[in-house]
């Protein structure tokens, strides 16, 4: 039953991510965030919540097995995942940044990269 509820849970908001990124106007082409960081984030939240010894004696249980230690380590590991994650990104796009760039300018955004970048389209039509 705790797969249902996550797995909804977890539609319900990746769905509501994917249309928040139309009001918040970021650029997330594939949308990488809001399927990929949000759900991963309810999924690794989510073990604080209902990790129980009866499925895995070796793990420990989750909150609503008694053990709120357990939301306290899953919630303290995506924080530090999500600093490290932004501290490389970062990094990384700074020496892209200088290296190559990291913009099309407008001009070529308009017409489209897979013409001006590639010299094909990316559909038929």
């Amino acid at each position: 039953m705790p797969a249902l509820v996550i797995g909804i849970a977890a539609g319900l908001l990746c769905y509501t991510a994917l249309n928040a990124k139309t009001k918040l106007r970021y650029d997330d082409s594939l949308d990488a965030f809001g399927v990929h960081g949000v759900g991963g984030t309810l999924g690794t939240v989510a073990v604080g919540l209902f990790a129980s010894l009866a499925i895995n004696s070796a793990g420990a249980n989750g909150l609503f097995f008694g053990n709120p230690r357990q939301l306290a380590v899953q919630a303290g590991a995506v924080a530090l995942i999500a600093l490290y994650s932004f501290v490389v990104s970062l990094i990384l796009f700074k020496i892209i940044e200088k290296v190559v760039g990291v913009r099309v300018d407008m001009e070529q955004e308009t017409e489209g990269m897979d013409i001006t970048q590639h010299g094909e389209t990316g559909y038929t039509t």
